[in-house]
């Protein structure tokens, strides 16, 4: 069984996913961190100073009562609320990965385009003595029998 396993998971496929995984995982944190601390706070002093992982609604006061000066003193009473503002910080985060996907895409569709535009390599060539087609490797014609000079 263990060798089974150790067959699976070393097959190209399955090592190239895991490598995909974990880019994608830190590309994730990268993004957040980018979101988090590099966008959201200039937008929040442009709105008025509001930092946007506070903004949120009281549902149920919790023991100590409001008002809470933060998301996570208004947690730590045990109050419920709508986290809008870690919401919108989330939307932020989807869109920039969106967008670097897209263009990823993007760049991967030219290539693949430039590809299928190219003419395939010949596989033959025409003999200089009889005109005949040969493949293009041949050293002598077998046609006409005349020695080819190899390029």
């Amino acid at each position: 069984m263990w060798k089974e396993f150790k067959k699976f998971a070393m097959r190209g496929n399955v090592i190239d996913m895991a490598v995909g995984i974990v880019i994608g995982t830190t590309f994730g944190v990268i993004v957040k961190s980018l979101v988090s601390d590099v966008i959201m706070p200039p937008i929040g002093m442009i709105l008025g100073k509001v930092d946007f992982t506070n903004l949120f609604i009281i549902l149920k006061e919790g023991k100590i009562a409001g008002p809470y000066a933060s998301l996570i003193s208004a947690q730590e009473a045990g109050a419920v609320t709508v986290n809008y503002g870690v919401f919108v910080n989330t939307i932020v985060n989807f869109l920039i990965v969106a967008f670097a996907l897209f263009l990823l895409i993007r760049v991967i569709n030219k290539i693949k385009a430039q590809e299928e535009t190219l003419p395939p390599e010949p596989t033959t060539k025409d003999c200089p003595y009889c005109l005949s087609h040969i493949p293009i490797k041949a050293t002598r014609c077998p046609h006409c029998t005349s020695e080819l000079v190899v390029e």
